[in-house]
């Protein structure tokens, strides 16, 4: 029974943050009854596909699938639990936006059989919500937050740092009231600027300017001593919690294990055999839902990766974790060791206090994920 977890992809949103380069879209009205069946007829192609594997996860992101009614999502539920095994302690999240009108659907939610839910708050400061496009204020936040917390078994909340202007004072009180909210996980972003995205083209403007690379440390720097010392210290550079309290989720992606990609856009990795294959489904939504209404599915790419792919995704994902990479789980990967894969690219990064090998796994330090895109570099060469 391989284990698998399941990715389901809602585009819409009310409206396009500045800074969001995600496959998501606005849209005036859409046939939620049309794109549930589309849904539906996927999920049922993919058990084709991966017959036997046992469900350990579902995720709804998108896009805003807090949107979606909750009848769709109890349909999509029902749909896995026909076609699959699910584990007993299957963990089922949805990302939900902090808005009056979408909170007030938490309970149905939760009877549909969500039993996390993760809000994207960003900021807790108004101003700044403002900046960052969102449709609600600090108060709207803190009473959605309250609602997930008496709603939910688990919740998260996300937050973005390293804004324009931003301090390490004023970030840290910032953090303090986010803490005096939070449960037992907190994911934190660093704002960066994505090509594509409204954000790119003021930046590029001249409109804003983002903290330095010294003021960007200090924020990072501040963010884990004040989340480890509340006792949710980061297991991913992002994302932080209680111990047993991480997102098994995005573990699966970062552990490289196996997930299905559901919805426009969507991307998913299957092992058969020997053979790792990665998915992609088409990206704009109405192409998708025309090939799933054709033909079954949206699948637009379903190739085999090669050893050194397997070996780098392997890589980029794992080193965002505080466990790192398990040496079995590489070496049954792409048969070989760390010390083979990577010569003598990986004696300078060890003596530079960058990366740790040990008879378990190979990680990233502390230091060593503050500056990973540049460890990755190096490694990888």
């Amino acid at each position: 029974m391989t284990p698998l977890a399941v990715y389901i992809h809602w585009p819409f949103c009310k409206s396009k943050c500045p800074y969001c380069d995600f496959n998501s879209h606005v849209r005036e009205r859409i046939d939620e009854t049309r794109w549930r069946q589309a849904l539906l007829t996927e999920l049922a192609w993919w058990a084709e596909q991966t017959e036997g594997a046992t469900i350990t996860s579902i995720f709804f992101g998108g896009g805003t699938p807090s949107l979606m009614a909750p009848e769709t999502v109890a349909a999509i539920l029902d749909a896995v639990s026909r076609h699959w095994t699910r584990a007993a302690d299957c963990e089922i999240t949805l990302e939900a936006n902090p808005t009056s009108v979408e909170a007030a659907r938490f309970r149905a939610l939760r009877d549909a059989g969500v039993g996390r839910v993760s809000l994207g708050v960003q900021a807790l400061d108004d101003a700044a919500l403002k900046f960052l496009g969102r449709g609600h204020d600090v108060r709207e936040a803190q009473a959605a937050v309250e609602l997930a917390r008496a709603t939910f078994p688990r919740f998260s909340f996300d937050l973005i740092y390293a804004r324009p202007g931003q301090t390490a004072a004023a970030w840290t009180r910032e953090l303090t009231a986010a803490l005096a909210m939070a449960g037992d996980h907190l994911s934190v972003y660093q704002l960066t600027i994505e090509a594509g995205t409204a954000f790119a083209t003021s930046f590029a403007r001249g409109d804003f300017a983002l903290p330095d690379e010294d003021t960007a440390g200090a924020l990072y720097e501040a963010t884990q001593a004040a989340l480890a010392a509340a006792g949710l210290p980061a297991y991913e550079i992002s994302n932080h919690a209680r111990r047993g309290q991480e997102c098994r989720h995005n573990l699966a992606y970062w552990r490289g294990q196996d997930y299905l990609g559901v919805g426009p856009g969507a991307h998913g990795r299957l092992t058969s055999g020997p053979a790792r294959f990665a998915t992609r489904q088409m990206k704009a939504p109405e192409t998708w839902l025309a090939a799933v209404e054709t033909r079954g599915n949206g699948t637009e790419e379903f190739v085999r990766l090669t050893v050194d792919e397997r070996r780098s995704e392997l890589v980029m994902m794992g080193l965002r974790l505080a466990e790192g990479i398990a040496r079995d789980r590489f070496v049954a990967a792409t048969g070989l060791r760390f010390e083979d894969a990577f010569a003598d690219r990986l004696s300078p990064l060890i003596a530079g206090g960058f990366v740790e090998l040990d008879e378990h796994a190979l990680r990233a330090t502390a230091s060593g994920r503050q500056r990973l895109n540049a460890v990755l570099g190096k490694l990888l060469a």
